[in-house]
């Protein structure tokens, strides 16, 4: 398994797309911080032929203390979900 990094994304968009390190370096940024700011309003996030970035809101819930078996309440709170595009997924199950 390969973790794919920030650093080697900037790094593979320079190379593919001839452009100066440097400039890469800040729009890579500013597209993951619109990403993040969207996210944190509770918009979703699509790309075509990639993905969605979904928030979910989650109801509290009962829920049990794995290690202790003891019964606990889950506060409620919001999560991240992604789901793959039919482009990709059809992509990858090709391979």
């Amino acid at each position: 398994m390969h973790t794919l990094t920030k650093k080697e994304i900037k790094d593979a968009v320079a190379v593919q797309a001839g452009i100066n390190r440097k400039y890469v370096e800040n729009a890579v940024e500013v597209f993951i911080e619109i990403i993040k700011s969207t996210l944190e309003k509770g918009e979703d996030v699509a790309i075509s032929g990639f993905g969605r970035w979904s928030v979910l809101n989650k109801n509290a819930r009962r829920g049990r203390n794995s290690q202790t078996g003891e019964k606990i309440m889950i506060e409620p709170r919001r999560v991240v979900t992604f789901s793959l595009s039919s482009v990709l997924k059809a992509k990858l199950l090709e391979k």
